[in-house]
């Protein structure tokens, strides 16, 4: 049984986008070509309640590319894979085809 975790207020689940390290040709990249911190929105929470007690949804969906900071986030393993939980603020934008 697959466990699935709902992040909590404005917290987003992220499974990060490792890039080739090679071509299909099978010719292999420098390690600071394939660098771009990006991943997939897995789960988000339901937002969260500002001083005045509106409602602030979270400001990306599951399913999106994002850019990530270098740093930060909480390691998260469910099962065998690894995942990453950020604060919707932390996220830096969203990458579109």
């Amino acid at each position: 049984m697959a466990k699935r975790l709902v992040p909590l207020f404005n917290r987003v689940l992220v499974e990060k986008i490792v890039p080739p390290s090679k071509t299909h040709a099978g010719i292999l990249l420098p390690e600071n070509t394939t660098k771009l911190n990006s991943g997939k929105v897995v789960s988000v929470g339901p937002g969260f309640r500002d001083e005045e007690g509106k409602h602030v949804p979270v400001s990306v969906k599951e399913g999106d590319t994002v850019l990530l900071p270098e740093y930060g986030g909480t390691e998260v393993k469910l099962g065998d894979k690894e995942y990453h939980l950020y604060r919707d603020e932390d996220i830096l934008g969203t990458l579109h085809d």
